[in-house]
């Protein structure tokens, strides 16, 4: 059995999480049910596991929004703060080989990439701050533009005086209260 596939506890399991949460906010999503949620995650088991990836860190995540035209779900972290198990960590790769000292342990494209998902960008990120206040006591980095990110910085969003703002900072930078949320496509 492959690594990235659920066994059946862990297939209940986070069927039960979902539904819960899709049957609280149904109201979003007035032509879909949680059967063809369902029927679309038993199809991809791969991206099951990574929503399951997702709320192991802590993520709890929801559906965001459905593209009728494509038949895609896309589901996001919908957790009040960043997610708890991703955090303090720099943005890519690169930035973290180029620290010297005091190198975090991972970065946030590098996790997501093992959890098989995206980093929110901009629009998602504004997306899910229209149907909350997130990321009031923390941050979460987004995928950043490559004009920005060649110059050797990246882009983290947050919401503070009941307004979102996008910030920038070096890319190798990471603090303890900032971590990334995931975007997956199914």
């Amino acid at each position: 059995m492959s690594e990235r596939i659920l066994d059946k506890q862990e297939k209940e399991s986070i069927f039960k999480i979902l539904k819960d949460r899709f049957e609280k906010n149904q109201e979003r999503f007035q032509n879909i049910t949680w059967e063809d949620i369902k029927s679309k995650l038993e199809q991809n088991p791969e991206k099951l596991w990574s929503i399951n990836e997702m709320e192991k860190t802590g993520g709890k995540p929801d559906l965001l929004e459905y593209n009728k035209e494509e038949n895609r779900f896309i589901f996001c972290d919908f957790s009040k703060e960043s997610p708890a198990h991703r955090r303090s960590l720099c943005y890519d790769r690169k930035a973290l080989e180029s620290r010297k000292k005091f190198k975090p342990a991972d970065s946030v494209k590098d996790v997501a990439e093992k959890m098989g998902v995206e980093l929110m960008d901009e629009d998602q990120y504004k997306k899910l701050q229209a149907l909350g206040d997130f990321d009031t006591k923390t941050s979460s980095w987004l995928e950043t533009p490559d004009k920005i990110r060649k110059l050797g910085g990246a882009i983290f969003g947050d919401f503070r005086y009941g307004q979102v703002f996008i910030y920038h900072n070096g890319a190798d930078s990471y603090y303890a209260a900032r971590g990334f949320r995931g975007i997956l496509k199914i």
